[in-house]
């Protein structure tokens, strides 16, 4: 299991896989937001504490922040909020768990697949 936690410790959420990687991607949301995304189905993950929301273009996916320090916590699968995928940004995890975890390299701007 991987635990997370925003910044102020307002939102903890508990990883109940384990991953083959992390995903750095490009796209023009993760791109600002510098997240790393661990992914797994709904039902593995733990979320406490408050979050905002927040949805654009097609409304797939929901990226989510801590209310209280703004930390990107994870995203959410709006088509299937039960049991869909999701990811964790695994950057909210101690430095040596995402050390130990290879990242891959997405590109989602363009080609919408692996350039690593």
């Amino acid at each position: 299991m991987i635990e997370t936690t925003c910044h102020c410790g307002a939102v903890r959420i508990k990883f109940n896989d384990t991953p083959e990687f992390s995903v750095s991607c490009n796209c023009s949301v993760c791109h600002r937001l510098g997240t790393h995304w661990i992914y797994s189905d709904r039902p593995n993950i733990t979320i406490k504490g408050a979050t905002k929301a927040y949805a654009y273009g097609d409304k797939n996916l929901a990226f989510h922040s801590c209310v209280t320090c703004g930390c990107t916590t994870h995203w959410a699968n709006l088509k299937e909020p039960e049991s869909g995928r999701m990811a964790v940004n695994l950057k909210l995890a101690d430095r040596e768990i995402g050390a130990q975890i290879p990242l891959r390299h997405f590109d989602g701007a363009d080609t919408w697949r692996f350039v690593d």
